[in-house]
């Protein structure tokens, strides 16, 4: 039913649970694959680049954040890419959402910034009132 699984990631525990759902829908079925996508704000970019003095390093850095989720595909053997863009989140994976032509999203309910979740509300309802697939969201 779901081939194409786009899995929203930011390192964070619901993430991780999220990664878990994703791997979940995707096993069993062949040809199914979870896109990890981790989408780094202007912000947060912006002080990366400041603190790291090589890119690599930096790529390094934001793959490593990704590491518990990559592990959690790996044990049950799904297939998987991974995917850093820039942007802000919600809409940053919506709009990779509607151009992939994913068959569901798989997000967590809360991510790494509490402060922005809070004033602007959730990367993840902003991603279900507009990404055009179903989009799973875990506690």
């Amino acid at each position: 039913m779901f081939s194409r699984i786009l899995l929203a990631s930011d390192g964070s525990a619901h993430a991780e649970r999220a990664a878990e759902n994703a791997a979940h829908l995707a096993e069993g079925k062949n040809g199914s694959i979870v896109t990890i996508l981790y989408s780094v704000d202007g912000s947060t970019s912006k002080s990366d680049v400041l603190k790291e003095e090589c890119k690599e390093a930096l790529l390094q850095k934001r793959r490593a954040k990704l590491a518990a989720t990559e592990e959690i595909l790996k044990e049950r053997e799904i297939d998987y890419v991974v995917k850093i863009i820039k942007g802000d989140p919600g809409p940053s994976i919506v709009k990779y959402a509607n151009e992939n032509q994913v068959d569901v999203v798989v997000i967590g309910s809360r991510g790494l910034n509490g402060l922005q979740e809070m004033v602007l509300g959730s990367v993840s309802h902003k991603v279900a009132k507009r990404a055009h697939c179903p989009v799973l969201i875990v506690k």
